[in-house]
């Protein structure tokens, strides 16, 4: 098998005619390997017959470098081509490439073709599609046939759309890195939902939380699960509305199990984390990653001790080890580097993670346990989520604060906090511990208005 250099190719392609001797000598596993080793092209190269006829080989793979390279010819000869081979082709990756080089010719003749494949069966293929749209989107035709994709089955269809056609920059966000100096640095006594309906909208920088789980402690009686899920749903609406644009919503929860009514019926496990997602969703938080927590087996409750003695198969259960930390953002249109330039380059310095750095998404972290509260946050754990997700000097929200642990780490990175605790015994003793542990002026609430 021939096998060209880089370099060897460059030199090959530049000589018209000993291109033609070459490539004609090559077999079509060749003629893949030399195509992948072209580089830029003059967009006005005129000897695209020899590919043309080469893109009637049965292999998938050259015919998919074979419309690659034409791409970087803007030649509107070439039109006619892609307009036959688009319809007879039937591997999705190439068509796809054959619409990419439509767009790349940036031409007003290719509009047609482009708003007939935007109805294609391909996704791909209409994503492409949309693209070579795009150059031409003040054309009242083209805006009129894109703007009919905002009913688009698939959902990234219909974002791009969202995005380009329909979104404007609105300037609620120009005091992005700014804090409110009444919201700084509060512990409220009071009801969550209550609380951040009197809070102004784009306030906070990043909430993490763990709500109180379903009928799993004393302290957290609801009529059904649905009724559970209604409220978590009406709390998170609120953090979605008070968050800054593109800022992060950090949540912690993990399936719980509601023990037996008797021996002759079994305990209900309940799966949270999943089916919160779709409430979260639907009000316009962008699913970012599910992080891991996994706790040492000792710490678990123990499920599986009766399967160990009986081995019988169906009656499997594990020992719940992992709680799910789930990283939402609030829906954008605009990237992580927008965030960033909102800040001065001082508090992106000062806010550079420089400690250790965890890789993955499991993240192996023991538990902590308190004589006042039940389920208290590691401070390891939220010591994690305040430096990857916010920035020296944002306002941090934790609606249901209960010991307070997340407020203590954010105050040791500088940021400010805003903590909501209904529970009269958890409030009081938040200020205990924020009177020992901090020297930073923590104002304890029990009217907010």
């Amino acid at each position: 098998m021939k096998n060209y250099s880089k370099e060897e190719v460059e030199k090959i392609f530049s000589n018209e005619d000993l291109f033609i001797k070459n490539f004609n000598s090559l077999t079509d596993r060749e003629k893949t390997s030399f195509l992948r080793k072209v580089g830029k092209i003059n967009t006005q190269y005129k000897n695209f017959d020899i590919f043309i006829e080469s893109f009637k080989s049965d292999n998938e793979n050259l015919r998919f470098e074979i419309i690659k390279t034409l791409s970087k010819i803007t030649d509107i000869n070439l039109f006619s081509f892609y307009k036959k081979i688009i319809y007879i082709e039937k591997t999705s990756d190439i068509r796809r490439e054959i619409v990419s080089a439509i767009g790349r010719l940036r031409n007003k003749k290719t509009i047609q073709l482009l708003i007939d494949l935007i109805k294609d069966d391909d996704p791909n293929v209409v994503l492409q599609a949309i693209r070579g749209l795009l150059v031409f989107k003040d054309d009242p035709l083209v805006h009129k046939e894109l703007k009919k994709l905002s009913s688009h089955p698939n959902e990234i269809v219909k974002l791009i759309i969202e995005n380009e056609l329909t979104s404007t920059d609105s300037n609620k966000s120009t005091n992005h890195s700014e804090v409110n100096p009444k919201l700084k640095n509060k512990i409220v006594k009071g009801d969550s939902l209550d609380v951040l309906k009197k809070i102004e909208e784009d306030t906070f920088h990043l909430t993490f939380t763990s709500p109180p789980y379903y009928n799993a402690r004393d302290y957290s009686i609801y009529k059904s699960y649905e009724d559970y899920l209604k409220f978590l749903e009406k709390i998170f609406k609120e953090v979605h509305r008070t968050t800054k644009e593109g800022r992060f919503f950090i949540l912690n929860t993990s399936p719980v199990i509601v023990p037996r009514f008797s021996r002759n019926y079994s305990s209900k496990r309940y799966p949270i984390p999943f089916d919160i997602h779709p409430f979260l969703i639907n009000m316009g938080w962008e699913f970012i990653d599910d992080i891991v927590w996994s706790k040492p087996e000792a710490s678990a409750k123990n499920r599986v001790g009766g399967f160990l003695q009986h081995k019988k198969p169906l009656a499997y259960k594990p020992n719940a080890t992992t709680e799910m930390v789930m990283v939402y953002r609030k829906k954008t249109t605009k990237l992580i580097d927008w965030n960033l330039k909102q800040y001065s380059k001082e508090v992106i310095n000062e806010s550079l993670v420089k400690d250790e750095i965890h890789k993955s998404n499991l993240w192996n972290i023991g538990p902590s346990h308190d004589k006042v509260h039940s389920a208290v946050f590691p401070k390891e754990l939220c010591d994690r989520i305040i430096k990857y997700y916010s920035l020296s000097g944002d306002l941090v929200l934790d609606p249901f604060a209960g010991s307070g642990t997340f407020g203590n780490a954010a105050l040791e990175r500088k940021r400010n906090i805003f903590l909501i605790e209904k529970d009269e015994t958890y409030f009081q003793d938040m200020k205990k511990r924020f009177n020992l542990d901090n020297q930073n002026t923590i104002e304890f609430i029990e009217n907010f208005k």
